[in-house]
């Protein structure tokens, strides 16, 4: 199985977080820390092992910054493949609206350029399996060739709206905002009605309809993930409930819980004071697990080397 966290790490980086403070920070330093041969190592919030050197970053507990891992990091992945396909959607909607408004006066100078610019972009569509020649949007335009100037600007300002929709939703998507995966199960399910009366016309009139198959098979697929996965619209508890396990999965939300912080003692939430009676502490009967982490200590600095030239 794909290491989602130390895929990540070796990437970008190990994150490592120095606590810092009077209470519970003491005892939570001391357990994501270990002394090495080289140095002191700081546990990764990430993948959970251990890097030698200085923290990346320092300070209150309740400040430790929210590290994605393991299923957070797998969604963050799979929103950042939907935001490239909804970019690229709006900019090629926003050429052509934009091909559809210049020459809007004159309904032959519009059909000319239209069927240009999509003879050059023929190419690129046939690389990717992709049958523009009969694409809906394609059809559509084309109607509009019979239309008055005025009704060919309401479209162009039509087909350019969707464009910038498309292009929010996929910045959305690709920071992860909660607004982005809203607007975009809101906007994409809007028009799934009509992909399936287009889907339906096209196979009645004997016409390529897999591109719309495929089309509708990933916007629905879209909308199901973001419902489900996200816990949109209280969907499985709602939002609250989506940032509760996205805490419970931190790293350092179970090191708080193993210092005898509380249940409820969480990254970006209030830590209350340090229990006697947690696990780890004497006589509780839970072990230290620090020796045991610092096995998976990871060497972020060359070898030394001694005088001989040797590697040590």
């Amino acid at each position: 199985m794909r290491d989602w966290n130390r895929r990540r790490c070796a990437r970008r980086g190990h994150e490592t977080y120095a606590p810092v403070g009077p209470g519970i920070e003491t005892e939570l330093a001391a357990r994501l820390q270990v002394q090495t041969a080289h140095g002191p190592a700081w546990r990764c919030l990430r993948c959970g092992d251990f890097a030698i050197g200085e923290p990346t970053a320092s300070g209150p507990a309740d400040q430790a910054p929210a590290v994605p891992r393991g299923k957070a990091l797998r969604d963050l992945f799979i929103l950042r493949l939907l935001a490239i396909e909804r970019v690229i959607r709006g900019v090629v909607i926003l050429l052509i609206a934009w091909a559809v408004w210049k020459f809007g006066s004159s309904q032959y100078a519009v059909q000319k350029l239209f069927e240009s610019d999509l003879s050059a972009f023929k190419p690129f569509a046939n690389h990717f399996g992709w049958d523009v020649e009969h694409a809906s949007i394609v059809e559509r335009i084309r109607k509009t060739f019979n239309y008055s100037p005025k009704t060919i600007h309401t479209v162009a300002l039509l087909l350019g709206g969707y464009a910038l929709l498309e292009t929010v939703e996929g910045v959305g998507l690709w920071l992860a905002k909660r607004w982005g995966e809203y607007l975009t199960a809101v906007g994409t399910s809007i028009f799934l009605p009509l992909e399936i009366w287009d889907g339906y016309s096209k196979i009645h009139e004997h016409k390529s309809y897999v591109f719309a198959i495929c089309t509708f098979a990933i916007n629905v697929g879209a909308v199901v993930y973001l419902l489900v996965s996200k816990r949109l619209f209280g969907i499985r508890g709602g939002g609250k409930a989506f940032e509760a396990q996205k805490h419970a999965d931190a790293l350092l939300t179970v090191e708080l819980a193993a210092c005898g912080a509380g249940a409820g003692a969480g990254v970006g939430g209030a830590v209350g004071a340090a229990s006697p009676s947690g696990p780890g502490a004497p006589g509780s009967g839970v072990p230290d697990t620090r020796a045991a982490l610092a096995e998976t200590v990871v060497l972020s600095q060359p070898p030394l080397t001694d005088p001989a030239g040797g590697a040590r």
